[in-house]
């Protein structure tokens, strides 16, 4: 990095480093974005709020979506465009959609080349399976252990680019000089030192908001933390109305409620079924699937064993809609003992002669997690299992092709960005944009250090940022930290959740500007080492930001579209098809929420949704 003539010196309280560029996050975009700005030239640093290799990209079991033609060779990058911009109900940015179909293939290819062991075909390709949404087998896959072998790659790969990387380390603010951005402070959770990173440009690669609700498959890092630090240094925030409920999550026993059961299984097989038995998902198809989607069982399973000419279950039709379906058999009193339906795989031995050989090959981590968390054998019994938060369509509003944001310097990729699912993502889509733009935004991030000398941080940013994380220390009879957490959360879930109404949204920003005050009298005890109700404060400042934007942005949007559904607002609007939403806030600080006209479809483009259509 270019060093600057006259550096602003730090008292001895702070630890600086100095990189061209710095990547916050170290899951599947923020590696892949580390290694093409390292391959690019410039110094990296590489930023985790975990360990190296506990990211939630491993999460993603089911598998990676890219159109490789391998088990249905009518399949191509003009159809899973077309898929990825129905799912999304056309609020898409084309041009991203446009690049994510067309580069999986090669990102694919490219992780089986660094080492990644995918599944294959009888003769040797890459075997790719269901999933909702996507017209034809697409997603490349490892068993149901996808994200794991996906990071483990990246990270054997990666760790020999020459990055730096600092683990167990939380950013609390990036910093901006003349309105550019000059790099990021935050600290080390194990000993709560303060740490400065000078860079030239900063990709953001956090992930997502899962904790700011009750039930969520995301781990306890998903606080929001990516998104509330663009919006706090003035970047837009678009689409954050639209927040994934996965259909699927554990629902027995409670210490496990939530966690995801990928959509592998009803790939492979799985059926959702009420307490009455009724495999109640061929009640309700969409009349834009419903060519689409068999009318019988026996067709269903025809389409798993991979016939071309059967129709998908209704099962695999996009998340949004299953999980309404099986919220609604919940609430008519037709769902399982604790609060869910019944995912049953099960009951293909009366199909498959070593039906139970078949799923514990096929579905290692979900046997192995049933057996071991809950006491089922997913080859024997049903599983109980209900709609859990899953995955923000929302975040950082970026240019379609560099990744950067409207602050210069500032790139994202990955679910902290905005812009390629629209109003819902399809299932596997996740991956595949995770190395696609993961790819973009480094090699962006690395042109753009290149092309512009460093700026110096504001030694006044870094001094207030560190006196305002600590004034919770002079209140130690303050507000208890988990307290506002679990009630932020107890409001989002029951008021923003998967039905929404105005009413309740509106009692639901009167509880977050509650919590505001009260978190503005948050109190800690202790001291800065090992004090997880810091830490819990800190994060509760993204999670309020995080909350806010999807309860505004849900307000203004007076219709249901893809995961938005309003109860008040049960129908489409034309009107409403035509803009996305932007957050920003404002100079007085407070958020507001602006209407932006939708990218025009380029023609080539819009010629390829009509012939699908």
């Amino acid at each position: 990095m270019d060093r600057l003539e006259n550096p602003v010196s730090f008292p001895d309280r702070f630890i600086v480093h100095e990189h061209d560029v710095i990547v916050v996050g170290a899951g599947g975009a923020g590696l892949r974005a580390a290694i093409e700005a390292s391959g690019a030239g410039v110094t990296v640093g590489v930023i985790c709020k975990s360990l190296l290799g506990k990211a939630h990209t491993v999460m993603a079991e089911g598998g990676m979506a890219a159109a490789m033609g391998h088990v249905d060779d009518r399949d191509n990058w003009e159809v899973h465009f077309a898929d990825t911009m129905r799912g999304g109900q056309y609020l898409n940015n084309p041009i991203m959609a446009e690049h994510h179909a067309k580069e999986s293939p090669q990102r694919v290819r490219e992780l089986e080349g660094w080492g990644a062991v995918f599944d294959r075909t009888k003769d040797g390709k890459i075997l790719q399976r269901n999933f909702g949404g996507h017209r034809y087998p697409r997603l490349a896959h490892v068993g149901d252990r996808t994200g794991l072998e996906l990071i483990r790659t990246l990270q054997d790969h990666g760790i020999h680019q020459g990055m730096e990387v600092f683990m167990e380390m939380t950013v609390v603010s990036l910093l901006k000089t003349s309105g550019r951005i000059s790099g990021v402070i935050g600290y080390d959770r194990e000993r709560g030192r303060m740490h400065v990173w000078k860079a030239k440009a900063v990709i953001l690669a956090t992930g997502g908001i899962g904790k700011a609700f009750r039930i969520t498959s995301n781990s306890w890092e998903g606080t929001g933390d990516g998104h509330s630090l663009a919006y706090h240094a003035g970047a837009e925030l678009m689409d954050m109305e639209f927040v994934q409920f996965h259909p699927t999550g554990m629902v027995w026993p409670p210490s496990v409620r939530g966690i995801l059961v990928t959509e592998g299984v009803r790939g492979e097989g799985g059926v959702l079924r009420n307490s009455e038995g009724k495999r109640f998902m061929f009640d309700e198809v969409p009349e834009a699937y419903r060519n689409q989607v068999a009318t019988s069982e026996e067709e269903g399973w025809r389409y798993v064993c991979g016939d071309k000419e059967a129709n998908r279950p209704p099962e695999l039709l996009t998340r949004d809609h299953v999980a309404r379906c099986i919220n609604r058999e919940i609430k008519a009193g037709r769902g399982s003992p604790h609060g869910g339906v019944y995912l049953d795989i099960a009951w293909i031995k009366e199909k498959i002669p070593d039906a139970s050989g078949h799923i514990k090959r096929k579905l290692p981590s979900m046997y192995h997690q049933f057996k071991q968390l809950a006491g089922v054998d997913i080859t024997q019994e049903r599983m109980e299992v209900g709609p859990t938060t899953h995955y923000v369509m929302g975040g950082v509003a970026v240019d379609g092709t560099t990744q950067q944001s409207c602050v210069p310097g500032l790139f994202a990729a990955g679910e902290v960005t905005a812009g390629l699912h629209g109003a819902n993502r399809l299932g596997g889509n996740s991956l595949s944009d995770l190395i696609v733009f993961g790819k973009l935004a480094g090699e962006h991030a690395a042109k753009f250090a290149k092309a512009n000398k460093a700026v110096e941080v504001d030694a006044a940013e870094v001094n207030a940022t560190t006196a305002e994380i600590e004034k919770a220390f002079d209140r130690p009879n303050g507000e208890n930290p988990f307290a506002i957490q679990s009630d932020l959360q107890n409001a989002m879930q029951d008021l923003v959740g998967i039905v929404r109404t105005h009413n309740e949204m509106e009692l639901a920003l009167t509880k977050i500007s509650e919590f505001k005050r009260r978190y503005h009298k948050v109190g800690i005890t202790g001291h800065r080492e090992y004090n997880p109700g810091w830490h819990t404060a800190i994060d509760l400042h993204c999670m309020l930001t995080v909350s806010e934007s999807i309860t505004r942005c849900a307000m203004e949007r007076k219709e249901s579209r893809g995961a938005q559904f309003r109860e008040d607002f049960p129908q489409k609007s034309a009107e409403c098809g035509t803009f996305n939403l932007l957050t920003k806030k404002s100079a007085d600080g407070s958020m507001q929420v602006v209407r932006r006209p939708i990218v025009p479809m380029p023609a080539h483009l819009q010629a390829i949704i009509d012939r699908m259509k």
